[in-house]
């Protein structure tokens, strides 16, 4: 069975969400191969050439899929895809807006957000928000899957897979770039961070948020936040977590002021520790934690501010 990964990637860097949908690629158990469509994207086919167990890098360079529009990387993929028994993608924004559109075209049915695989035609995928896990068998020749990251530990390094350059699939034109607004911050990327202070509503304000970015600074953290706490204006969309945001699962999450829906649990449950703090000692984050302090936020974070600027940090 050979696969064909689709490269997360921004041109000049690979993702590291492309290493965790290899992981999961290779345990399919044939030959793993990646895409990487971009404009100037050697740098990133270079990267994914080192990957451990991919076989074969395929890079396309061309103008449509500079910005990794949909309608044209879908083209490309569908093009490549007599070769191939598996399509994988990370179910990332991307991988989200491109292989509906790749299943679509070969008319099979998406396997989405897989959390294992049992096998060459059998996985594992959450439902209802995470609280259920169901097994699933596909009888379609060929599978079109995105991968929860969270789920696979990334590739490691050291392969030496060859580059072979593919040729371009003709643009449907169904679409056109206009721009991108990019946030620019020092901090981890929430996806791949290794440890994530997240706020809830009852932080109160955007201003309050600072208290937990002071925290995150101080450990070298990503900040996230609750869906309330974004939809109250307290904090951008890229910092949500849960089942309508990103799904992550640092070696610690710390939540703060955050009651703990299932919404938000499926994005943060797989954290390797779970750290609450949130005065209602009802509130059901306190039932996955961890370690929890009932306390109230603006007394216990600040102090805990301070205890980590006593420890250098």
């Amino acid at each position: 069975m050979a696969a064909l990964v689709i490269a997360e990637h921004s041109n000049s860097d690979l993702k590291d969400a492309t290493g965790k949908a290899v992981t999961a690629a290779a345990a399919l158990g044939g030959d793993v191969h990646v895409l990487v469509a971009g404009k100037g994207c050697g740098p990133a086919a270079e990267a994914a050439a080192t990957l451990a167990g991919v076989s074969k890098v395929i890079r396309v360079d061309a103008d449509p899929y500079a910005n990794r529009l949909a309608e044209p990387l879908a083209a490309l993929i569908v093009s490549l895809a007599d070769g191939y028994d598996a399509i994988l993608a990370p179910s990332t924004t991307t991988g989200k807006n491109v292989m509906p559109r790749v299943a679509a075209l070969l008319d099979v049915m998406q396997i989405s957000d897989i959390v294992s695989v049992d096998g060459p035609d059998t996985f594992t995928r959450p439902i209802y928000a995470g609280n259920a896990m169901v097994q699933v068998k596909s009888r379609d020749a060929k599978k079109v899957i995105t991968v929860r990251t969270a789920s696979f530990a990334a590739a490691g390094k050291g392969g030496a897979a060859a580059i072979v350059d593919g040729t371009p699939a003709q643009d449907p034109g169904l679409s056109s770039f206009l721009r991108e607004d990019l946030a620019k911050s020092d901090r981890p990327e929430l996806t791949s961070a290794k440890i994530i202070v997240s706020g809830g509503r009852a932080i109160g304000s955007k201003e309050n948020f600072q208290i937990i970015e002071k925290v995150a600074d101080r450990l070298g953290a990503a900040v996230g936040a609750s869906r309330a706490a974004v939809d109250s204006g307290y904090a951008p969309n890229d910092w949500q977590v849960g089942q309508t945001g990103k799904v992550v699962a640092p070696e610690l999450y710390i939540a703060v002021g955050i009651s703990g829906a299932i919404q938000h649990l499926a994005g943060m449950k797989d954290s390797k520790v779970i750290v609450a703090i949130n005065k209602d000692e009802e509130a059901p984050i306190f039932q996955v934690a961890d370690y929890g302090l009932v306390a109230d936020l603006f007394q216990a974070v600040p102090e805990l501010e301070q205890e980590l600027a006593k420890a250098g940090l």
